[in-house]
């Protein structure tokens, strides 16, 4: 049987901090991408003696702004994992994308190299909250970068929508929504905006619609794009049918993955780690990845949070299966819910519109069946 693996690669290049960012990135700094990109092919090339019966079907670049890297170094690196890993031919390459640095060169470039997806950070049609959020383009740009990206191939592409903004109301969203839309992406990832309170707008305290107005925009949301054709394949992810991220996919499955880059994340051969947000340390060669608790109980645990996340929802089959774990509390407990938060069908429990609204108490409560 083939096992599948990912690959995930964190840039943490930006050329400049957005306001709300919590991600690990480097405002500047722009003259170490060729250092980054010579310590990076060295991992790529010390990892892949592990990966021999691996077949690679998901890379993908993250940040940061991976399209800082440029055209060029993209190429660098696909063309190594090309060169060390089996990757499938079907494989699907992922690049994180600004519109502000989505130049020419960099999409005929990351095209030619077998770049086939990107992920477009848009968050807003308004240009007045692009500049609160502390995006440095504006909704002209996005719409210009969208239009060289489909000009240069792409046909797989993802766009990023904040909601719950300060000072934002529901016309202004559906506007945003309906502005994204026009571009016809075949995948959208939308968030909700959380403060954490070390970002410059954490600090600022903006007020943020309260929270029966973010759930109307929640559900307001869900609804357009439900009428526009997306399926609502996770919490926060709309696909167009058969372009669901099937990188991201991976994480809510729990299927292996490798992290490279300062600040990466991965899963691979029973151990789940993380790579220090130490780009100096990392760029020597001393920062060393360190081992994240693993116990059985936790991926027990972990598929449980992830699966109510997702459209596929928790299988009680499979969790019986795959943990030797008794289901039937969790079952009881999914049970014991209100119609519209939801659903049974067979051994699968999902969670609906209304229901992913809910769904941190709802995993709570999932959770503590499970350990009682």
């Amino acid at each position: 049987m083939t096992n599948n693996l990912g690959i995930y690669i964190h840039v943490p290049f930006c050329t400049a901090k957005c306001a709300y960012c919590d991600f690990y990135s480097l405002a500047g700094q722009l003259e170490q991408r060729d250092a980054y990109t010579r310590r990076l092919l060295t991992d790529l090339r010390r990892q892949a003696g592990q990966c021999r019966p691996f077949v690679v079907d998901t890379v993908y670049f993250g940040g940061g702004t991976p399209s800082l890297l440029g055209g060029e170094r993209i190429a660098a690196i696909v063309q190594e994992i090309n060169a060390q890993y089996c990757v499938a031919p079907e494989a699907e390459i992922t690049v994180e994308a600004n519109p502000d640095s989505m130049t020419q060169a960099f999409l005929t470039d990351a095209y030619a190299a077998g770049v086939n997806r990107l992920s477009m950070g848009i968050q807003s049609a308004h240009d007045d909250e692009l500049h609160a959020l502390g995006r440095i383009h504006t909704f002209a740009q996005a719409q210009a970068a969208f239009a060289a990206a489909r000009a240069a191939g792409f046909g797989n592409i993802s766009v990023d929508l904040m909601y719950a903004l300060p000072g934002q109301d529901m016309d202004r969203l559906a506007q945003s929504i309906d502005a994204l839309l026009a571009l016809q992406p075949e995948h959208l990832s939308c968030y909700g905006l959380t403060l954490e309170p070390h970002t410059p707008l954490g600090r600022q305290k903006p007020v943020l619609p309260d929270e029966d107005t973010q759930a109307d925009m929640y559900l307001m949301l869900c609804e357009t794009m439900h009428k526009a054709g997306f399926l609502h394949y996770e919490i926060s992810n709309f696909a167009k049918p058969g372009f669901h991220s099937r990188h991201n996919s991976r994480y809510w499955r729990q299927s292996p993955y490798l992290g490279f880059g300062p600040g990466a994340h991965g899963d691979f051969a029973g151990v789940r780690y993380a790579i220090p947000r130490d780009f100096s340390a990392w760029l020597t060669g001393t920062a060393k990845p360190m081992r994240e608790d693993d116990g059985a109980t936790d991926r027990a645990a972990e598929y449980v949070m992830l699966s109510l996340r997702t459209a596929e929802g928790f299988d009680s089959q499979y969790f019986a299966q795959t943990f030797l774990r008794d289901p039937s509390p969790m079952e009881r407990a999914l049970s014991a819910l209100p119609g519209p938060y939801v659903q049974h069908t067979d051994s699968r429990w999902h969670l609906t519109d209304a229901g992913f609204l809910l769904s941190n108490a709802i995993i709570v409560t999932a959770l503590e069946a499970m350990e009682a």
